[in-house]
């Protein structure tokens, strides 16, 4: 099987890619405004790229390395990044919406999440140590025995983390979150 290369290409207003996709390489590549729906990417290596304004609904990365990725203004719904590789997996997140997505287990240290939507997302097992989630929507997403070291929590809203399940040292969070680190207890602050 032939391994398609593509370095510093920009793709725009892709409708459909092939519905599955093996052992393709992205490098510095740009996917503006492109539908990539329930589309199986197996294999492939997305190198230092961009997707902007892109439908990634259901996108599969299956045994994937995602180095550097940037999402901006895309959907990015339902993804299991779980399933992605590893190595050097770093991305970051601006103005998407990631709800329903799976972080489990997942090395993220650092991690941009800008003015997202991430409702339902499950962060279980993931390290997030030094990650932002700035004006980021979290209702109903999962932290369980999730490293949220010194993450910075401050203008995110509706988490519900507990300290006792999760390391929070050093995480920032404002007077009025502080409610979703005492949810458990089932007490009224007002």
């Amino acid at each position: 099987m032939e391994i398609l290369f593509y370095e510093e290409e920009s793709f725009r207003n892709l409708s459909r890619w092939d519905k599955e996709t093996r052992g393709t390489e992205f490098e510095n590549c740009f996917f503006i405004n492109c539908d990539f729906s329930n589309t199986i990417f197996n294999s492939a290596k997305f190198i230092e790229c961009v997707f902007e304004t892109c439908n990634l609904a259901m996108i599969k990365f299956v045994n994937c390395q995602l180095n550097n990725v940037t999402f901006i203004g895309s959907k990015v719904l339902g993804v299991n990044f779980s399933d992605c590789n590893d190595t050097l997996f770093a991305v970051k997140f601006d103005r998407c919406v990631l709800d329903y997505c799976s972080f489990v287990r997942k090395k993220m240290v650092r991690t941009m999440f800008n003015n997202c939507s991430a409702k339902n997302a499950d962060f279980s097992d993931c390290n997030l140590t030094g990650s932002t989630f700035s004006d980021t929507d979290l209702m109903n997403s999962v932290f369980n025995k999730t490293t949220l070291k010194e993450v910075d929590f401050l203008t995110a809203g509706n988490f519900i983390i507990d300290p006792e399940m999760n390391n929070i040292k050093k995480a920032k969070f404002s007077l009025q979150g502080v409610t979703g680190l005492l949810n458990k207890y089932d007490i009224s602050i007002e």
